[in-house]
């Protein structure tokens, strides 16, 4: 089989280090911003626990290659594979052979607690992707919401889906079209948002997945007028997003806190290693609402570790 291609963030461990190596695998392209909080949670623990980690994508966001990489990562024996499950088809067959060679997974971000453990995985640390956006469905609904756009720049995720489905059963109507594939390409999906809302103007209000699809729409929405007066929330945060929060284009961000996704299994596994501890249950990263009150410290980590 020919070896995917892969980044790979090192970080070197001190003199202290008792010899554990670990790797986290996303599925998340190299374009994709959001994953800096990701890479700075894995590679401050690492420092801080005094053990090597890597971090693993595939560079295009292709879930064959990032099997391939779990495949690769459990061959080089490292003592534990931390991985999304973006895809449990996809992704399940690598994961269940990396647990049956022996080597301790932690799910995070993305699958859910029950296909952690149908895994065999030790724990899931992330967030419930469906409550978060029912959650954000319920709170729309509070502030007079009845319809909206669900913006998905990640539509072969189902996680990004159960986001917008559950986004929709809050609000307590149907998705069906509501729902857009947008892509990745800013430009596009700047586009598509134009489009639609053209299409449909009697639109209550969006939501975005992140900063990927939140952005563009942000430019959208300053080019056709209805900035600030279009109920807006997002799922994620990053610059733009607090920007949007501040301005008012923005009404609330959803903070999955993906600094921890990445920080406490590091934390969680070298303990477990070490000395044999293991927390009782699975972690819930989020939801949490951001607004525009209290942003201080998400304006000031925001992309680094917020």
């Amino acid at each position: 089989m020919a070896a995917a291609a892969f980044a790979v963030v090192g970080v070197v461990a001190p003199a202290q280090a008792e010899g554990e190596r670990y790797v986290l695998v996303s599925h998340a392209p190299d374009s994709d911003s959001w994953w800096n909080t990701i890479k700075n949670g894995v590679a401050l623990a690492g420092d801080q626990m005094g053990v090597e980690v890597e971090y693993r994508n595939p560079p295009t966001g292709d879930l064959a290659d990032m099997a391939r990489i779990i495949e690769q990562a459990a061959a080089s024996g490292p003592d534990g594979i931390i991985t999304t499950l973006a895809d449990y088809d996809v992704l399940s067959g690598s994961i269940q052979s990396a647990v049956d060679s022996g080597v301790d997974i932690i799910i995070i971000n993305s699958g859910s607690p029950d296909q952690a453990r149908e895994l065999g995985a030790l724990m899931y640390v992330g967030q419930p992707e469906y409550d978060a956006g029912f959650a954000a469905g319920q709170r729309a609904a509070g502030d007079g919401i009845g319809s909206f756009l669900c913006v998905n720049h990640y539509i072969s995720s189902p996680s990004s889906t159960e986001r917008c489905q559950g986004f929709a059963d809050g609000l307590g109507v149907e998705l069906g079209s509501q729902m857009i594939d947008s892509g990745q390409d800013p430009a596009e999906v700047k586009n598509r948002v134009l489009a639609y809302l053209n299409a449909n103007p009697e639109t209550d209000a969006i939501l975005t997945l992140g900063p990927t699809s939140a952005d563009p729409t942000i430019l959208a929405l300053q080019e056709n007028g209805m900035a600030g007066d279009i109920y807006f929330g997002t799922f994620d945060l990053g610059d733009e997003i607090v920007k949007g929060l501040k301005d008012g284009t923005v009404n609330w961000g959803i903070d999955q806190q993906p600094f921890l996704q990445a920080y406490l299994p590091v934390v969680v596994m070298a303990n477990y290693h070490r000395y044999g501890v293991l927390p009782g249950n699975n972690i819930n990263s989020g939801p949490g609402f951001v607004t525009a009150d209290g942003l201080e410290k998400v304006e000031q980590f925001a992309g680094e570790y917020r």
